[in-house]
């Protein structure tokens, strides 16, 4: 409170081997800390307090947690009077942090070392779980509107051992705001990454103004994150800065070099890591633009410091204090805008062991340097009065002091004993004079508190002819920021006096015209060069379709298609140039059910008879509203629901006898079906594993069923396969299976992992074919640099290629399948398949138009897509020369052809028989050879040159015997010509 004059000081004994805190002391001071009391929570009771926390919105509610010494009980102390007085409150668990409501103050968050978080909303008397499994440090309080609040966490789950999910939950009684927060639980999967099996970490970095800030180590990322910004929904992310250097902490903490300039809205710092080489760069726009920092001309004696751009510029350390008592290496603060203090040095990278300290009063657009070493630093009187003291390990009793934005600098002997300075207190209130220096003369002392005032320093309070004002502009000066032009007011240097509590910065604002800069690439797109102002042009990502519909799109309403662009958030722009009209609208078509998901709300395939299961089902996209659902929980349970995947009903069941339960779910509407099938074994768990198999496949060839497991047990793991509906399963040791497929059509292949108690599931559908063409494919080499070589890339891959060439061709899309290959370089193979429902006899004659017109296609360098960085992907034939590989057959021509070489070598036979005299060719002779590999078995052996595989059997009219033929042929159409002719 502003008018508070309460200090509370709490000191711990930390015993480092035993890890918990074995002693404490609070201590009260009511007079802005002249003197302090020891405060005896339990006359006669050693209480241990571990640690205490102040409600932001009312400081006179406060929250000790306190222990006992053998860590089996603990309790809350409760202070409604700023800690005059507290109430005993036992707990069930045991607290690692409490975090309070931002607005709302008895509401609180308690985090548990077990990753639980409970919720009070009486100011912990009473607590609720209100979630489990929760990641430490990664949940928030987030405002959906004026309104609403919703609890933003990440919620781990075990997948792939990398893998993160970000999801949400609602604090909130009333059903208009769990509707706002169940908006956010598609936050990932819409993140611009796509794939969550790319994430290896996320950190939360703001969740200020109705927008989500997240940093994300993506799969190819070490020590570095990419930034990512949200809408305001919080639902679709779009990419910002890649590349942001990263530290690790003591216990798996992660620092991220990123920093929010307080007391001016849409400013951020960060440092950028490529090839080794660490650079700062500043955004006035909330990321959509980055510059980087422009270095003084002379240094803090005067000198020339010779640094200029481009070889040369400013670079910051933004790394957070270990010590929460002193300030970190770059220091803002909402009431001193535009006054920044950071340490770093000048040149063309950040150097880590050089900490020269720099000031900026204009926001980042001039820099100064004040000292050569990292000092502490804390704002007093808005920034009216700056004080330094120095960081080292030796004791001191000098701090320095500036009224005029460091230009000049006084010091003050704070005490007449030297101590080591452990942290730096400013009273309460911003307008504040009195600050306390805390630390100890020896190692073996008692702590030393030092209360330094400068109010008798000042005469007077400050008046309006002691202000000037001075506006805010980006590096290029720019004055339109944000959509406005902001001005603020200062003391001027010349003034001796306080500012106050009464004191206000912002000083005027005007609305500007909106430019291109007020926008940055909406979902889905990104800008070919991000540090370029120039380059605005946004481009949409290959795996992104701007013209799809959304997934909520609904039979009878209209949507809209990006223009590729979106005002950024916060921005308050009006007229000028839109970038965001002329959207082309459309009307919501009845989209079939599409990624129809099934799955345990416990988390486990394998349960205990008796045991109670929850179903969950959900859908990613198609309508829902016209969609029935049939489930069949496979002991005799069915049964049909109506809008099952928008309420989000489970099924609650309960398996009474032992066995495997095939589960299914078929949604289905006017517009097509998907199925969903998931097989619960009762007696055991369950958990992890990825299912690659070849998507086309022909009739009676064999393929290799391979799955891929992290972490490998391969002594330990049982794999379940099921074929089709088949409740028994092939049990196997091996990680693969070799099969057959009898009868053409769609086979869905499952297959369970069972290691100890835990079990996982994956299930993929096979293509099984009479006839179908191989296209080998390529990409240029720029593909490989973003290559994670997993399933979701390559199925993402391959179906971006399907769709430029349907649309490139007008060859029906569903009549086209690209397989990317596992490994480097990137390759794939296309699958063209026959239209069912063109008659026989004709297949051969329309296949051959449609390859020659994808031939041409990929030959004429058509067929390519946008990758980030700036690079176009070109896809062409692996082969120009090469004819396409064909697996199965027709009849009528090739028929007579075949019939025609099987009698020539039948009278060859005779001949070699009849003169005993070898005759020069070839024998020719075809063996499927599959070659089991790691992840990905081909049916067709693309080593060799491409070559027509053609099983005799299949090319033989109705009326002919295919038992007279025995010779099975493996020769393209060229060689064929050579050996009649020879």
């Amino acid at each position: 409170q502003p008018c508070c004059k309460v200090i509370l000081i709490l000191t711990k004994y930390y015993h480092t081997d035993m890890g918990k805190v074995l002693e404490s002391s609070l201590w009260r001071s009511s007079d802005f800390g002249t003197l302090y009391t020891k405060l005896n929570l339990q006359p006669g009771i050693a209480t241990v307090i571990d640690n205490f926390y102040i409600c932001s919105t009312n400081k006179k509610k406060i929250i000790l947690v306190s222990s006992s010494h053998n860590d089996r009980d603990q309790s809350l102390f409760i202070s409604t009077d700023e800690g005059a007085t507290f109430q005993k409150q036992p707990i069930a668990f045991y607290v690692e942090t409490l975090l309070f409501h931002p607005k709302e103050e008895d509401k609180v968050l308690a985090y548990t070392k077990e990753g639980k978080i409970y919720v009070s909303i009486d100011l912990g008397k009473k607590w609720n779980l209100l979630q489990e499994r929760v990641s430490k440090d990664h949940f928030f309080w987030l405002q959906v509107d004026n309104f609403h609040w919703c609890l933003f966490g990440i919620f781990l789950l075990v997948l792939w051992n990398i893998a993160l999910k970000v999801t949400t939950t609602y604090f909130s009684y009333s059903l208009n705001a769990k509707q706002f927060c169940f908006s956010f639980l598609n936050c990932v999967k819409k993140l611009a990454i796509i794939y969550l099996i790319f994430l290896q970490d996320l950190q939360i970095i703001s969740t200020d103004e109705n927008q989500v800030f997240v940093a994300v180590q993506e799969w190819y990322q070490t020590d570095t994150y990419n930034l990512y910004q949200s809408d305001p929904q919080g639902v679709y992310y779009s990419i910002l800065l890649e590349n942001v250097r990263s530290t690790k902490q003591p216990e798996e903490n992660v620092l991220i070099d990123i920093l929010e300039v307080r007391g001016v809205k849409g400013v951020f710092l960060a440092n950028q890591k490529i090839d080794g080489k660490v650079t700062t760069l500043i955004t006035y726009n909330k990321g959509r633009d980055w510059d980087f920092l422009n270095p003084p001309d002379v240094d803090m004696n005067g000198k020339p410091t010779n640094c200029k751009p481009p070889d040369c510029y400013l670079h910051l350390h933004l790394r957070w204090a270990d010590n929460p008592y002193v300030s970190g290496t770059v220091h803002t603060k909402d009431t001193a805008p535009g006054l920044i203090m950071g340490a770093g040095n000048l040149g063309s990278q950040l150097v880590e062991y050089k900490e020269e300290m720099y000031i900026t009063s204009d926001c980042g657009n001039t820099w100064r340097q004040v000292f050569e070493e990292e000092h502490h630093i804390l704002y007093l009187d808005h920034g009216g009065v700056i004080v330094a003291i120095k960081d080292t390990s030796i004791p001191l009793k000098i701090l320095k002091f500036s009224i005029d934005e460091g230009q000049t600098w006084s010091t003050h002997n704070f005490t007449s004993t030297s101590v080591f300075v452990d942290g730096l207190l400013s009273e309460p209130g911003d307008e504040t004079l009195v600050m306390t220096v805390f630390g100890h003369i020896s190692y073996r002392s008692d702590w030393e508190l030092v209360k330094v005032d400068f109010r008798p320093s000042f005469p007077r309070e400050c008046t309006d002819e002691d202000y000037e004002s001075w506006e805010l502009t980006n590096l290029q000066g720019d004055r339109c920021i944000m959509g406005q032009q902001r001005s603020f007011r200062k003391r001027k240097i010349s003034s001796w006096c306080i500012k106050g509590k009464s004191f206000t910065s912002a000083l005027t604002s005007k609305v500007c015209e909106c430019v291109n800069t007020d926008f940055l690439c909406d979902y889905g797109f990104e800008r070919s060069a991000p540090l370029k102002l120039e380059s605005s042009k946004c481009f949409a990502d290959f795996w992104f379709n701007p013209e799809a519909p959304p997934e909520d799109c609904v039979l009878g309403q209209a949507y809209t298609s990006s223009t590729g662009y979106r005002k950024v958030v916060s921005n308050v722009c009006e007229g000028g140039v839109d970038l965001q009209q002329n959207l082309a609208h459309h009307m919501c078509p009845l989209i079939a059910p599409k990624g129809l998901q099934i799955s345990i709300r416990e988390e486990s395939l394998a349960v205990r008879p008796g045991e109670d299961i929850t179903f969950i089902v959900q859908q990613e996209q198609g309508d829902v509203l016209s969609t029935k659902y049939q489930v069949d929980l496979g002991d005799g349970f069915k049964a049909i629901y109506v809008n099952l995947t928008m309420t989000g009903e489970p099924i609650r069941h309960r398996y009474e006898n032992p066995g495997i339960y095939r589960v299914s779910v078929k949604a289905e509407n006017v517009a097509g079906h998907d199925e969903a099938v998931v097989f619960v074994q009762v007696n055991s768990p369950l958990q992890a594993l990825n299912l690659e198999v070849v998507p086309v496949i022909g009739r009676n060839q064999e393929v290799n069923l391979t799955a891929i497991i992290l972490p490998k047990n391969p002594n330990l793991t049982v794999f379940y396969w099921w074929i089709g509906n088949n409740l028994q399963p092939l049990l196997t040791l091996e990680s693969f299976l070799v099969t057959k497929f009898a009868e053409t059509g769609d086979v869905r292949v499952t297959v369970q992992v069972s290691c100890g108690s835990s079990m996982l599931q994956d299930s993929k559908v096979v293509h099984v074919f009479d006839h179908f063409h191989v296209l080998p494919l390529k990409f240029s080499k720029d593909l490989d640099m973003y290559n994670p070589d997993i399933p979701e890339w390559r199925e993402d891959i391959g179906r971006v290629v399907t769709r430029l060439l349907a649309k490139e061709t007008s060859i029906p899309e569903e009549t086209l399948m690209t397989v990317v290959k596992p490994g480097l370089p990137t390759a794939a193979d296309l699958h063209v398949l026959l239209p069912a429902n063109q008659p026989k006899k004709k297949r051969s004659i329309t296949s051959d138009k449609r390859i020659a017109a994808i031939k041409q296609a990929l030959n004429a360098h058509n067929i390519s897509f946008f990758l980030r960085g700036g690079y176009w992907v070109l896809v062409t034939l692996a082969d120009s020369s090469s004819d396409s590989q064909r697996i199965g057959g027709g009849s009528g021509y090739w028929a007579i052809v075949v019939l025609f070489v099987v009698c020539l070598v039948a009278v060859g036979a005779f001949i070699l028989y009849k003169f005993k005299r070898k005759l020069p060719g070839r024998n020719v002779y075809a063996q499927m050879h599959n070659e089991k590999e790691q992840e990905m078995t081909s049916p067709v052996n693309h080593s060799e040159d491409t070559q027509n595989i053609i099983q005799g059997e299949e090319f033989i009219d109705d009326d002919l015997d295919s038992q007279t033929l025995g010779v099975v042929l493996s020769i393209n159409s060229r060689e064929m010509h050579s050996y009649l002719v020879s």
